[in-house]
C-alpha cells in the first residue's frame, strides 16, 4: 500500500495543475500547464497541456507505481462523448508512461471534494462565471445555473463586471457625479477618469469600449468592484450583498431547506479572504444555519482523493482525505 501513487489534476480554462500522491500523504510532485479544457482550445492542445501538467507532477516517480488518477475537468461530459477528444487524452496518457485507467469528472465535484469528504452536499462556485451542484453519493446530482454569461452566471464575476458598468452609465445619464467605483472602471476602460463636458460622449466611449471586446472580459472588472468593497464603497459593497443573494438562491434551488450537509465554496471570488465570500457565507447561515460552510481547497489533491478512494485497500475514505487533502480552514 505504501508503493501506491495516485494522481489528480485539476483542469480549467487557464491553468492546468496536477499532483501525484502517495496513500500516506506524501506529496511526490506537482505539475502546472496552461489551459487544457478542451472546450475552450481545442482536444489536442488541452491534451498537449495536460502532458506537460502530468510530467511534472511524475518527474522522479515510476509511473508504474500509480494505480489509479482522476481529472476534474469542466464540460467533462463533452469530453466523455467526443471520441477524438477521448483519443487525445488517452495518447497524453500513455506518453506520460501511465496504464492505469483514469475517470473523467466534473470540476465542480472535484471543488467539491477539495473541500470535504462528506459524500452528500452542495458545492457552490463564482468565478468568471457561476454555477451550484448538489452532490450525491459523491457525485453530482442536481446543478442550478452555470448557464453563461448571457442567460445566467448571477452573482459572477462577470455579473459584477457587467453590473458595475451598467451603474456607471446610470449614473452618467443622469448627470451625476461617479464615485469611487465608478472612477476605477472609467481609469481601466478609457484610460481616465474624466468625464467629457458632454456626458453622453464618455457613455458612448464605455459602450464601445465594451462592446469591441468578447463580452465574458467584463469578468476582468470584477477585482475593481472587489477592491472598492474591501475599502467600504457602498456602491460596490451594495453590488457585492446583491451578488451573494443571487449566489444563496442558486444554491436554493437544488439545496433542500434545512439541510444540514456542508456547504463548499469554490472559484476565485469565493475562496480566501473576498467580500463576496463573506457575504455569502452569511448569506448561506442565514437560510442553513446548522449547515458547515468551507472554502473549497486544492483541486488537484480533491481529485487525487477521489481516485484513492476507489483502490480496494482504502477502508476509511475520510481519514484518508485528511492525509491527502490539505485543510483550509
Amino acid at each position: 500500500m505504501s508503493d501506491t501513487v495516485v494522481v489528480g489534476l485539476d483542469v480549467g480554462g487557464t491553468s492546468t495543475r496536477a499532483t501525484a500522491l502517495t496513500l500516506a500523504g506524501e506529496r511526490l510532485g506537482t505539475g502546472r500547464a496552461g489551459g487544457g479544457n478542451p472546450t475552450s482550445h481545442g482536444a489536442e492542445r488541452a491534451a498537449a497541456e495536460l502532458l506537460t501538467a502530468l510530467r511534472g507532477a511524475l518527474a522522479g516517480v515510476d509511473p508504474t507505481r500509480v494505480r489509479a488518477c482522476t481529472i476534474g475537468l469542466a464540460g467533462a461530459a463533452r469530453l466523455l462523448a467526443d471520441p477524438a477528444g477521448r483519443a487525445a487524452f488517452d495518447r497524453a496518457w500513455a506518453e506520460a508512461g501511465l496504464r492505469c485507467p483514469y475517470a473523467v469528472h466534473g470540476d465542480a465535484l472535484v471543488a467539491y471534494a477539495s473541500g470535504t469528504a462528506a459524500p452528500d452536499g452542495t458545492v457552490l462556485i463564482a468565478g468568471t462565471g457561476a454555477i451550484a451542484a448538489q452532490v450525491r453519493d459523491l457525485r453530482l446530482d442536481r446543478v442550478a445555473d452555470g448557464h453563461g454569461w448571457l442567460l445566467g452566471d448571477a452573482g459572477s464575476g462577470f455579473w459584477l463586471g457587467r453590473e458595475a458598468v451598467r451603474r456607471l452609465l446610470a449614473t452618467l445619464d443622469s448627470a451625476g457625479t461617479p464615485g469611487p467605483l465608478g472612477r476605477r472602471l472609467l481609469t481601466e476602460l478609457l484610460g481616465t477618469a474624466e468625464v467629457a463636458a458632454r456626458p453622453r460622449d464618455t457613455v458612448d466611449a464605455l459602450i464601445q469600449a465594451v462592446t469591441r471586446r468578447p463580452p465574458v472580459e467584463l469578468a476582468r472588472l470584477a477585482p475593481l468592484v472587489v477592491a472598492a468593497a474591501v475599502e467600504g464603497e457602498p456602491e460596490a459593497v451594495a453590488l457585492i450583498e446583491r451578488a451573494a443573494a443571487h449566489l444563496v438562491d442558486s444554491a436554493g434551488r437544488i439545496r433542500p431547506a434545512g439541510a444540514v450537509t456542508p456547504i463548499v465554496l469554490g472559484g476565485g471570488l469565493l475562496t480566501g479572504d473576498t467580500p463576496l465570500a463573506a457575504a455569502v457565507r452569511a448569506e448561506a447561515h442565514r437560510h442553513w444555519p446548522d449547515a458547515p460552510v468551507r472554502p473549497a481547497g486544492d483541486g488537484a489533491a480533491g481529485a487525487a482523493w477521489l481516485a484513492a478512494r476507489e483502490l480496494p485497500e482504502v477502508t476509511d475514505p475520510v481519514a484518508l482525505h485528511a492525509l491527502l487533502v490539505p485543510a483550509t480552514d
